[in-house]
């Protein structure tokens, strides 16, 4: 089972840095691949960054390569997303999600155990 709770987020300015955790209290973390979607007000929920079970392979989205690291500690079963010189388009709501890596490619997994709760990042100008 899977069991994921956020934290960080909030308001920063743009330029600046934060960053997301996310804790899975499940049995299965390091069979998991995880990822980070967001959100932004009335648009569709788009992968941002994904990293397989091990770690050794990431997927970051274009908008944020070379600003966003994604991370995993598999003994504390965290995930984390380190954003630097945020923007304000990088305004939304944020969740992790366990999923899967194939091919390069990440697929989410759909029910809503496999997602945080949600956190919130305003980026400010």
């Amino acid at each position: 089972q899977v069991h994921l709770v956020q934290s960080g987020g909030g308001l920063v300015r743009s330029g600046e840095s934060m960053e997301l955790a996310c804790v899975d209290s499940g049995t299965n973390f390091n069979l998991n691949s995880m990822a980070w979607y967001r959100q932004p007000p009335g648009q569709q929920r788009d992968l941002v960054a994904a990293i397989s079970s091990s770690g050794d392979t990431t997927k970051l989205a274009d908008s944020v390569k070379g600003r966003f690291t994604i991370s995993r500690d598999n003994a504390k079963h965290m995930v984390y997303l380190e954003m630097n010189n945020l923007k304000p388009e990088d305004t939304a709501v944020y969740y992790c999600n366990a999923g899967e890596f194939s091919r390069g490619n990440y697929y989410p997994r759909s029910d809503l155990r496999s997602w945080g709760q949600g956190t919130q990042v305003t980026v400010s100008s």
